[in-house]
């Protein structure tokens, strides 16, 4: 796999920054203990990330901007928001998608002539900046904020919404964009719906669960349909069913593309599967495959001399790749190779966990409901996951999980923070979440938990790290008793945000954990920090909310 491992200098050099961090960090005043002043922001800030038909805002998109197109389903009957909305916004344009969706790539989105909004029944909570619709994972951690900060509604009808495009768009989406309709995101729509069914009084709660099951029940069998399955390993992985580049970035497609073709030109052994010369008479205009003309330059002492041109273009096994490493949500890592675009080669240890976390969910539901034979069979549903994760996913001499690439049938080296995982969804047994709260240390830094051990300047490895994976996380080592280091990482992370929000008055959508700090130097990839943010938002309350009993014990 690629990427250069961080120096870490020498053997005495981590633990004389251990200490001086902590030197540092006593010394320093703390910050209040209840964080008042970010728990305000994110309250105020709710409102501004909330999305509805009753503003023109609620269409623009930042990542393919100048389009004012609102799609309904194939004979959605047109409502009246949608009425209300065409008087507001006189540009705004309604069309149509050609066919009833049941499932995700059924669409040809190349054949709508335009890329537009996909209509939502409920308001919905956005991430902010870029990110201006409803997407699927980020959604369940903006969901748990919302329930702690009392907006229930507004969590239900986020919910809701997902229901109405499993019925009308054939998955939960990665957002509801148009250029979406080909794939999914993380499985966590279960978990939703148990966040918004906490608290519920008896009636209502069975009355939620009766409308949510049929939802779940068709979300995940999405993940078990052939193209989904990762090879013979019985295990899921995540696939999209577009071809070529992705349409969301054609703005920066270009710019992201090249310096990938860069990449593997300058790493020739790494490009191989990736690359192929162009046909002749290609040019970079072609739809199918673009065309990327290089120029191969020799570099002597006195100057540098270009005398030759190279026409390459990516193979289809790289876009299927990289598009399935924008399902994941992990775009991008080198996690799955060099910008991850083998992700469809792999069983994923987080995508693994969240099903076996929904099969469970749904033995729970289907229990609640009285529909013991089914819950039964989740229960069994589960119980075989388990059985395969711990045969493919587990590295009980390293006492980490890790992917499982199906080409080579080995697990990967790859030490990658979704070893919490299994924590989180109780998979793990006893003895192995204590093996993986003994790793702690690969990936614990001063501003909370990194996503990975390699230092590659994508933003989903080291030294970044972002608020979904701090929270899977340290639930999971609370799930197993391991409440001494949940404290500790929460405090962590919970204290660099609030001192970088004392500064910026945003909270960001990543951090750099090793410096502590928003600003990030991000090359491979999207470079941007975008405030807001919905996620962050969400954790930060979460976090703060299992401290609030004894916030000094971490100090």
């Amino acid at each position: 796999m690629a990427g250069a491992r961080r120096s870490r200098g020498p053997r005495w050099w981590p633990g004389l920054l251990v200490v001086l961090h902590a030197l540092t960090a006593s010394a320093a005043p703390p910050p209040p203990s209840d964080y008042a002043d970010v728990r305000a922001y994110i309250a105020r800030t709710w409102d501004v990330l909330t999305r509805s038909l009753d503003t023109c805002e609620v269409l623009k998109d930042p990542k393919v901007p100048q389009r004012s197109v609102l799609f309904l389903p194939k004979d959605f009957p047109e409502p009246e928001s949608v009425r209300r909305l065409r008087q507001k916004c006189p540009q705004v344009r309604v069309e149509r998608l050609p066919e009833d969706v049941t499932g995700p790539g059924q669409v040809d989105i190349r054949a709508l002539g335009t890329h537009g909004l996909l209509y939502l029944e409920h308001p919905y909570v956005v991430p902010g900046g870029r990110f201006n619709e409803m997407y699927g994972w980020d959604s369940y951690f903006i969901v748990r904020g919302l329930v702690r900060d009392g907006r229930r509604e507004l969590a239900q009808g986020m919910v809701r919404n997902f229901f109405f495009e499993l019925e009308h768009y054939g998955a939960v989406l990665n957002a509801n964009r148009t250029y979406y309709l080909s794939r999914s995101q993380p499985p966590f729509l279960t978990s939703m719906v148990r966040a918004v069914h906490e608290g519920l009084d008896e009636a209502a709660g069975r009355a939620w669960l009766t409308e949510a099951y049929p939802s779940l029940v068709r979300e995940h069998g999405l993940w078990m349909k052939q193209a989904h399955l990762a090879g013979t390993t019985g295990l899921s992985r995540y696939f999209d069913f577009g071809l070529g580049p992705v349409p969301e970035i054609e703005d920066d497609q270009a710019r992201y593309y090249r310096d990938v073709v860069g990449y593997f030109l300058s790493h020739p052994e790494e490009g191989k599967p990736f690359l192929r010369e162009a046909p002749q008479g290609s040019t970079p205009e072609s739809a199918e495959a673009p065309v990327f003309i290089t120029q191969v330059c020799q570099r002597d002492v006195s100057a540098t001399l270009c005398t030759a041109q190279r026409s390459v273009t990516f193979t289809p096994d790289f876009y299927q790749g990289d598009r399935a490493m924008r399902e994941s949500g992990f775009d991008i890592s080198f996690r799955f190779g060099p910008f991850s675009a083998r992700t469809h080669h792999f069983a994923a240890v987080d995508l693994n966990s969240l099903l076996y976390k929904a099969e469970t969910d749904l033995e729970f539901i289907a229990t609640r409901l009285g529909r013991a034979a089914e819950a039964r069979e989740w229960k069994e549903r589960a119980r075989q996951r388990k059985a395969l994760v711990d045969r493919y996913l587990w590295e009980a001499q390293r006492g980490l999980y890790f992917d499982y690439d199906t080409e080579s049938g080995q697990r990967t080296t790859y030490e990658y923070a979704t070893t919490f995982y299994p924590l989180w969804a109780g998979l793990a047994s006893r003895e192995q979440a204590k093996a993986v709260a003994g790793n702690l240390g690969l990936f614990e830094q001063p501003g909370g938990l990194a996503m990975s051990t390699r230092e590659t300047s994508a933003q989903w490895d080291l030294p970044y790290g972002w608020a979904p994976i701090q929270l899977l996380a340290i639930e999971g080592l609370r799930r197993y008793g391991h409440d001494a280091d949940a404290d500790r990482l929460s405090r962590k992370f919970l204290d660099m945000v609030a001192e970088n929000f004392r500064r910026e008055h945003t909270l960001r959508e990543k951090y750099d954990v090793v410096k502590r700090t928003t600003e990030v130097q991000v090359t491979k990839g999207y470079a941007l920090n975008v405030a807001g943010f919905g996620w962050t938002n969400g954790v930060f309350l979460e976090l703060w909310r299992k401290l609030e009993p004894a916030p000094s014990r971490a100090q």
